[in-house]
């Protein structure tokens, strides 16, 4: 005797396995592109393969990794059904924390996890993830895309993502080489990066704010919603070059919990970084967020970079160097403060100009 029930399956369980083999097709070409010839094989294999052997050539190598993703960003991509910057910002949020400390990144993966597969929309965000590596100079050697339906709505999706990096010991930036007299340079941010979002979110979708993602309000020059989705700005080449050309005491990376926060991790015992507000105007778009918001400015500095992504510290013979080299490579920079004696806190002082 039958139930009459349908028998039960993957399929009907909500996983089209034909679907991620699609995915897995139209994304081949793009993670191609980020391979040099240390990286060995291709995608579809259990783990990527990098060869290390260059390796051998350094003193004494030491292996760095990092692991991110890039938050409530991809609620508002998902939202404005755009997913070809998303990629950008998780290779952004990853690869610009090994260079913190001196390290060249060497390869990546990524997680890609959805309620329901779509080929076309995987492929898109997996070519922004190749772009930032591209960006990089690091391999994409492999990641993971999963289907949890029931778990996730079937548009919903998130990501995340980690990287290998290489320093030789002698070459390792760290709080120790931090002197006071250092001068503390500053690297302008693309705009938001992908970081605050969930409060961006609630501004925006606060009646009261009159923002909406479609229009353009008048402090931007684009919509809001594409000023929202800029790309992280990555800067790991740019850090390198800076690091074997002057003398780079450390970097920070400027990401949640602000500019003094993220300063305030590089910095050794016994001094301070002293910043000054003067030296710099934030984007237009952090002040709409914070009126429309009616945000504090304690709260602001907080939670968003202001304009700051990435912060180097130099040795003050070496500032004016390093401020010409990031021109020549089109990084907006400045000096934003220097560091003195202190109990290792990093303060903003004066005030932005109107």
């Amino acid at each position: 005797m039958t139930s009459g029930r349908q028998p039960a399956s993957y399929s009907a369980a909500g996983v089209d396995i034909a679907a991620g083999d699609r995915a897995v097709e139209l994304m081949k070409a793009s993670v191609a592109r980020t391979a040099g010839p240390e990286v060995i094989g291709g995608i579809g294999g259990f783990a990527g393969l990098f060869d290390a052997s260059r390796l051998t050539g350094m003193r004494r190598p030491l292996l760095a990794t990092s692991t991110d993703g890039v938050g409530t960003k991809v609620v508002l991509a998902r939202r404005l059904g755009r997913y070809d910057t998303i990629g950008l910002d998780l290779v952004g949020m990853v690869v610009d924390d090994l260079v913190v400390c001196g390290a060249e990144p060497l390869f990546m993966t990524d997680y890609l996890v959805c309620g329901r597969v779509q080929p076309e929309r995987i492929a898109t965000i997996v070519s922004g993830i190749a772009d930032g590596c591209a960006q990089a100079g690091c391999a994409l050697v492999g990641g993971e895309t999963a289907e949890h339906p029931g778990h996730f709505a079937p548009d919903d999706f998130d990501i995340a993502g980690a990287a290998t990096g290489v320093v030789d010991a002698d070459r390792l930036l760290s709080p120790e080489l931090v002197r006071a007299g250092d001068v503390v340079i500053a690297m302008a941010s693309s705009g938001l990066h992908s970081n605050g979002f969930s409060l961006v979110r609630a501004i925006v979708d606060a009646p009261e704010s009159g923002l909406d993602l479609a229009g353009q309000p008048a402090e931007l020059d684009r919509s809001l919603g594409d000023e929202l989705l800029t790309p992280t700005r990555i800067y790991a080449r740019d850090c390198l070059a800076l690091a074997g050309s002057c003398a780079v005491r450390t970097f920070a990376h400027v990401t949640g919990g602000g500019l003094a926060a993220n300063l305030a991790r590089v910095l050794p015992p016994g001094t301070d970084a002293v910043l000054d507000r003067a030296t710099w105007q934030p984007g237009p778009v952090f002040r709409l967020l914070a009126e429309r918001g009616r945000v504090a400015d304690g709260d602001l500095e907080q939670v968003f970079n202001l304009g700051v992504g990435m912060v180097a510290i130099v040795a003050p013979a070496d500032s004016d160097r390093a401020l010409r080299l990031l021109a020549d490579r089109g990084v907006p920079s400045w000096a934003l403060g220097e560091i003195v004696a202190g109990t290792g806190n990093a303060r903003l002082v004066s005030q932005h100009p109107a």
